[in-house]
């Protein structure tokens, strides 16, 4: 992967934003993880429009942030969209003048900002970041992953890109039928690893539930668990003991995702695969994480998420991290199930993407004629992030920002 480059813009922009408009969406459901519920989640909607043409129609990106965090309006509306606003055009553009430049528009957001505090601010900057990458790909006339391959990384792309089936959250009134058959609508779509929630019961309980749905997938290598950070030391390990049996997919962010401690004494007691990340939001945070979390290469995952972490200006930032400590981007199987972390996964070749069949809707998905297969899915041929070849999806993001 290439590194960022930085130098003098032209003085005269051929490429402009023209508008930028925001708004907020629900995306609540019942449902909740051990954590949280999500019965008044949102989620910020971004439209960036610029005065390129393509069709007879002008150029705009999209973006939105990740389930799992709040929509963060009043930091978009009060600071990020008025600095990019009154920014000197040029200064947004790439050296040979003819696209937006993602790393000049992210150090101008970023401008006058302190270090650290990585929280609500990244997802604000996140979900701008997005609908820059998506305008700027759709002005290049390609899908951003085949983007991203070409001006990054090594000039080929994935094919396709391994996928799970996030779900098994915690409901009123879900038993263990309901989990079962939840999961066998998962695997009749083409899905083979299936996730569910732990952590939101006690641990017996939630040994009934990990064998319920054993039953359905068969093996432990088709499941993973998640337990959203819920747990102390003491009982992260006591999980650790009763689930090691079962040869699991992955044990995911057991304790607090700053408490790098906890999961390298952890790593101590549980010899399976473990994934975290999520929510870290800085290439900084994340360098503690591989620094400091006993995570292995061999067999640990990563699972940062661009669209809650400043965006993929950053997230390259922190990909150019991983060799120092063992890791390659095929570690990296990013939060989110989005269309934003699809593109990352193929263009950049990591280890795959997350997906909600069932919850987070319209956001979640892919393309509307793509099918997984053997747990894998394709890519679309539409140039940009692939918004428009989601129905529901493009829908939703132009009728909220009244760009229709």
């Amino acid at each position: 992967m290439g590194k960022l480059a930085f130098s003098v813009p032209p003085k005269e922009p051929c490429v402009q934003i023209t508008d930028i408009r925001e708004t907020v969406v629900p995306i609540a459901s019942p449902i909740k993880n051990a954590y949280i519920d999500f019965s008044k989640m949102t989620a910020s909607v971004v439209a960036l429009v610029t005065d390129v043409v393509r069709d007879g129609e002008p150029v705009i990106g999209y973006g939105f942030n990740s389930n799992g965090r709040y929509g963060a309006s009043g930091l978009l509306r009060e600071r990020f969209i008025p600095r990019l606003k009154e920014a000197d055009p040029a200064r947004l553009l790439n050296d040979a003048g003819d696209n937006l430049s993602p790393e000049r528009i992210f150090d101008t957001l970023m401008a006058n900002e302190k270090p650290g505090g990585h929280g609500e601010r990244s997802v604000a900057v996140g979900v701008i970041d997005m609908a820059v990458w998506d305008a700027v790909a759709k002005i290049a006339g390609k899908p951003l992953y085949r983007h991203l391959a070409d001006a990054y990384g090594d000039g080929t792309v994935d094919a396709d890109a391994f996928v799970y089936a996030a779900g098994g959250y915690y409901y009123p009134g879900k038993g263990l039928a309901a989990l079962q058959d939840e999961m066998r609508r998962y695997r009749d779509l083409g899905y083979e690893v299936v996730k569910m929630k732990i952590g939101g019961a006690p641990l017996a309980e939630d040994i009934a539930r990990i064998e319920a749905v054993l039953e359905v997938v068969g093996e432990g290598r088709y499941l993973a668990v998640d337990a959203n950070g819920r747990f102390d030391l003491e009982t992260a390990i006591a999980y650790a003991e009763a689930m090691r049996p079962y040869d699991l997919f992955w044990y995911e962010e057991a304790g607090d995702p700053l408490d790098y401690a906890l999961q390298a004494e952890l790593a101590r007691h549980y010899d399976g695969p473990m994934a975290t990340g999520e929510n870290l939001f800085s290439h900084q945070d994340a360098r503690n994480l591989l620094r400091y979390g006993g995570m292995r290469p061999d067999r640990d995952v990563l699972q940062f998420d661009c669209a809650l972490s400043y965006g993929l200006v950053e997230y390259m930032r922190t990909l150019q991290l991983l060799p120092e400590y063992g890791f390659t981007g095929r570690n990296v199987v990013p939060h989110g199930g989005h269309q934003l972390s699809l593109n990352i996964a193929a263009g950049l070749k990591l280890g795959g993407n997350e997906s909600y069949p069932e919850v987070f809707a319209p956001f979640g998905g892919f393309a509307d004629a793509l099918s997984v297969a053997n747990g894998r899915v394709g890519l679309p041929d539409a140039p940009g992030i692939g918004f428009e070849a989601k129905a529901k999806l493009i829908d939703t993001l132009r009728r909220a920002t009244g760009t229709g």
